[in-house]
């Protein structure tokens, strides 16, 4: 998910009442909660930080290595300002427990709520390379922005005016939301279901068929579906059902000049280490790869690579 959602995430949590079990409760919550992004620093790479992004980072080592990391810098941060007499009197003290407790709960909300969209994540790296999808939010989901945003907002006004029940918003935007999460991935069950037994209707067998919610609307579904060499799409409304392009289109992934193009092309391996629905379509004398999942024409730029015959005094064959 984006930034905007981890920190709300964080701050949700806090505002739920765990900001009161020690001094500098809600900062780690929010920094945990954006914590194995550090990540993001590859993006200078282009198109080659595909396989890099939501790996080591968001694995088993990272995820109990980073809270810790964290938990020893707030404790220095809290020592420093004491030193300088800038601690806050009105800061709660320091509980060591509580604080590495909260690092931990921040850090590892990170990988839940990633997992829930269809970019993927790499939830055992560096034990394994497999990605991981959930399939049922949009990566930057506006609704719930709105109800994270609005939780915090009553919850901290409440507390300013001080009511005894501030923390309830905050637990009402959490329950709401875990209800939509939950909602959404029934809708994405159901639409992957219809696609495969359309499929199977027709004969095709083991078809990989991914559902993906587009933005805002959150009760609709884009679907993929593809074999060993062909893809189509589909739409699912629930209660209305949808449509199935049940011909489909080579994935052109046969293409022989292939193999032999992708060894002496560092973005197309990056690439097609990602690509969970890959595919090679010809452009003149170039093969432009792109992925089912992100042929819309606003993020297709993002994520293609294309492949020109390689120079073979430098990559022979």
């Amino acid at each position: 998910m984006d930034n905007l959602t981890h920190s709300l995430v964080g701050a949700v949590l806090g505002q739920m009442g765990l900001k009161r079990k020690t001094g500098l409760a809600m900062p780690t919550l929010i920094i945990a909660a954006n914590l194995p992004d550090i990540d993001a620093t590859c993006a200078i790479y282009g198109i080659e930080s595909l396989s890099m992004r939501r790996g080591i980072t968001h694995g088993p080592i990272a995820l109990l290595l980073l809270p810790v990391i964290l938990w020893a810098l707030m404790i220095a941060f809290d020592r420093w300002q004491d030193r300088r007499r800038k601690r806050p009197a009105g800061r709660l003290p320091i509980d060591k427990g509580w604080l590495l407790a909260l690092a931990y709960i921040g850090c590892l909300s990170h990988p839940a709520l990633d997992w829930l969209n269809n970019y993927g994540i790499r939830l055992l790296e560096p034990f394994s390379h497999r990605w991981f999808y959930g399939d049922s939010i949009f990566i930057i989901d506006l609704w719930i922005w709105i109800a994270l945003g609005v939780s915090v907002w009553l919850s901290l006004r409440g507390e300013r005016r001080g009511r005894p029940n501030w923390q309830r918003p905050a637990w009402i935007g959490f329950t709401a939301v875990s209800a939509y999460i939950f909602a959404n991935g029934l809708i994405t069950g159901a639409a992957e279901r219809m696609v495969s037994s359309a499929l199977e209707s027709t004969g095709t067998k083991n078809a990989l068929v991914v559902a993906s919610p587009p933005p805002l609307a959150f009760w609709k579904r884009d679907i993929f579906w593809r074999t060993a060499d062909r893809y189509g799409t589909a739409s699912f409304v629930p209660g209305v059902g949808g449509q199935v392009d049940l011909t489909g289109t080579p994935t052109g992934l046969d293409d022989p000049r292939l193999a032999i193009w992708v060894k002496a092309d560092p973005a197309a391996r990056a690439f097609l280490f990602w690509s969970r629905m890959p595919v090679a379509q010809e452009d003149g004398d170039a093969i432009l790869l792109r992925d089912q999942r992100f042929m819309h024409p606003l993020a297709q730029d993002r994520f293609q690579v294309r492949l020109t015959a390689p120079d073979t005094a430098s990559h022979p064959e």
